[in-house]
């Protein structure tokens, strides 16, 4: 790998930054000062930057609590709309994007990352991954409302045929509810359809990842080892 490739993903600075450090003497390969920033280092090179060594990985894992007024969007936010990616420092906003979408007044867990093939198994329907989101609503669900979302409700979807779609099973308890699909307002849709309106939303949890209780609303940390082999590993979270 490029030397100034390596500093700008572990240093988390732009390739042009990374250069300027690189040529400016504050980077030591294996002990060595390095002013080229094509040179090569391999995972056995001890890189470090201003004598601190630097650790690489591929990807950025991160997650973020979501606070309400925000939206889940990279480029089709309108001027003024404030954005998740707001949220992080200005190095990491400009390179991670978030996993699927929570509504504008939906908070709690959204994965943020720059690796496009994770996230992509995360959010394809055939992996069934699991979401879970407590709720709060009005009027408070019956027993028989309970069981008809658990089996499955009629949110307006139709197939080529126009034959009714109804939602995935789910599972609703506690004040809780999962699901594997995420469809537009989905879970808005789905308490519709047997007559009661969300009032709260939280996602506590997404791919077997819980939202950290250390974390509060518009705050951010990088994910644990074993949190990122969950996001990662596409049979996660099948029903």
């Amino acid at each position: 790998m490029r030397l100034d490739k390596y500093i700008s993903s572990a240093a988390l600075m732009s390739r042009r930054d990374a250069g300027r450090a690189i040529s400016s003497g504050r980077v030591t390969v294996s002990g060595a000062v390095v002013r080229d920033g094509s040179a090569r280092v391999d995972a056995s090179d001890v890189v470090t930057l201003d004598g601190k060594a630097l650790s690489y990985a591929p990807h950025i894992y991160i997650m973020l609590y979501k606070p309400a007024g925000f939206i889940t969007a990279t480029e089709d936010a309108k001027r003024g709309e404030r954005v998740v990616n707001d949220l992080l420092p200005d190095e990491l906003s400009r390179r991670v994007f978030p996993v699927g979408r929570l509504d504008r007044d939906t908070t709690g867990l959204l994965v943020m990352t720059d690796d496009g093939d994770a996230a992509h198994r995360a959010l394809s329907p055939k992996h069934h991954v699991e979401k879970s989101y407590a709720f709060t609503c009005s009027p408070p669900l019956t027993d028989d409302e309970v069981s008809k979302l658990e089996r499955g409700v009629d949110i307006g979807e139709r197939d080529g045929k126009g034959n009714i779609i109804l939602t995935k099973p789910a599972r609703v308890a506690d004040g809780v509810i999962t699901i594997t699909e995420g469809k537009f307002h989905q879970i808005k849709r789905m308490f519709h359809a047997v007559g009661c309106e969300i009032t709260s939303l939280c996602r506590i949890s997404f791919a077997g990842i819980a939202l950290d209780s250390a974390l509060s609303p518009g705050q951010w940390r990088y994910m644990r080892g074993d949190e990122i082999s969950m996001f990662t590993d596409s049979k996660n979270g099948s029903v």
